[in-house]
């Protein structure tokens, strides 16, 4: 498909959705996690990966999406470990398929439809309808900030132990 892209199909809370596959490193087992008091109910918690605190967003909560009760399909989550600078884990019930998008399968959603505009478009697969995703939005800028102060002193606290 000339033009197409490759994008991450997971499962959230049964809301099929896609991430672009440029944006993820890695699709993780969900590791022991470790929660600091007073976090978002979104922050899952930390895992430690290589000496580095990273934070796990459970994309559920953070859209307010309701889990569907559990069963047999669901074994395990899986995390998304985001490409970037900073540290980022995304929780997501299933890490499905990469499949191969063009451009002409996505509808671009506008931009205040969705919060923080992290739906950027809806891509249509068969009959299939998924919420494609902009890593980058998912967090508003304050939300971000905040974030990054509790992962700097999740860091701090992982660091005390490692001499």
């Amino acid at each position: 498909m000339a033009g197409a892209t490759a994008h991450l199909v997971v499962d959230v809370a049964g809301t099929a959705c896609a991430v672009p596959g440029a944006a993820v490193d890695e699709i993780l087992p969900l590791p022991r996690l470790w929660r600091p008091p007073g976090g978002p109910a979104a922050l899952a918690g930390y895992f430690n990966l290589g000496g580095r605190a990273v934070p796990v967003l459970d994309l559920a909560v953070l859209f307010g999406l309701a889990r569907p009760a559990p069963s047999r399909r669901m074994v395990y989550r899986h995390l998304l470990l985001m490409a970037g600078p900073a540290p980022l884990a995304l929780l997501v019930d299933r890490a499905a398929d990469l499949v191969q998008v063009a451009p002409e399968a996505m509808t671009p959603v506008a931009d205040g439809a969705t919060l923080n505009g992290c739906v950027t478009h809806e891509i249509r697969l068969g009959d299939r309808l998924l919420h494609g995703l902009s890593p980058e939005r998912i967090l508003l800028a304050e939300e971000r900030a905040r974030l990054d102060a509790q992962t700097r002193a999740a860091q701090d606290r992982l660091a005390e132990w490692a001499a």
